[in-house]
């Protein structure tokens, strides 16, 4: 036999690059409370320093700062994503992007009111913690993700089941209020970069996945936040009952007044009756 031909090895064809993945904390609140609702205060950007120290720590590339209907941006010491929390005349749903709205007011929107003009300002809107003081999720809003809220981990698998009824993704938001709760969820997102533009795309274009990440210490600060609000809650209440009682009690006091000046207004009329039967 001969010598065997040369053969020519094929080129391979070159691998494409991995898409770049950042993980980023989608819903944070740079002040401890909801009140001064609708404006900054001073303490913002204190609170966001300290969000961006724990997000740091704990390795995360960028932070969405989504306060209750107020957008605020300052320094973290690492990337910021504008957002902020809308109260629609149905639930919360945060937007992050570019360019979200500066300031809203609870209400003013209707979840697909507010999808429509995130979408116009080239931003992602979410549906915040579906299963907490929301009934959001009954909308036929076209919103681009569903939150596991770091806040309600008892929540998840109804929130998973939901994503997959509405063919939603899924992303992952801490909810943070105070430094330590950052990074308890978060969401990783296949984007060229960590800017807003880049984050609202990979959301809207379902590049995502969230992260739970709720150690011993979360649980045990989840439990003692869940204890503080049950205890706002109890003393609402015993506001509005002893509201009540000093209302009805006024109601008493007038109905028993109106009684004494009828019987007043009947002497009175007696009297003039009697005047006149005198004339």
């Amino acid at each position: 036999m001969g010598p065997r031909p040369p053969t020519t090895a094929k080129p391979c064809r070159p691998l494409p690059p991995p898409v770049p993945e950042f993980a980023v904390d989608l819903h944070n609140h740079s002040r401890f409370f909801h009140g001064f609702v609708g404006r900054s205060t001073p303490y913002d950007p204190v609170g966001l320093r300290l969000h961006g120290l724990v997000a740091r720590l704990r390795g995360l590339d960028a932070l969405a700062v989504t306060n209750h209907d107020y957008a605020y941006v300052g320094d973290a010491g690492l990337p910021v994503v504008p957002g902020v929390e809308v109260s629609t005349t149905m639930g919360h749903v945060v937007v992050v992007g570019p360019d979200p709205p500066r300031r809203t007011t609870p209400g003013e929107y209707t979840p697909g009111e507010l999808v429509d003009r995130a979408h116009d300002r080239g931003c992602a809107a979410v549906l915040a913690h579906p299963f907490r003081n929301s009934s959001a999720r009954e909308s036929k809003a076209d919103f681009d993700a569903v939150e596991l809220n770091g806040k309600n981990p008892e929540h998840d698998a109804r929130t998973l089941q939901l994503a997959d009824r509405r063919d939603l993704p899924v992303v992952g938001g801490s909810d943070a209020h105070y430094p330590i709760e950052v990074g308890r969820a978060y969401t990783v997102l296949e984007a060229d970069t960590s800017d807003p533009a880049d984050v609202a795309d990979a959301i809207r274009a379902g590049r995502v996945s969230p992260v739970s990440n709720l150690g011993h210490a979360h649980r045990l600060i989840d439990r003692g936040y869940t204890a503080v609000h049950r205890g706002r809650r109890w003393l609402r209440a015993r506001e509005g009952e002893a509201s009540a009682r000093g209302t009805a009690g006024g109601t008493r006091d007038g109905e028993s007044s109106a009684g004494g000046n009828g019987a007043g207004e009947s002497s009175t009329g007696g009297s003039g009756t009697r005047e006149s039967g005198d004339e």
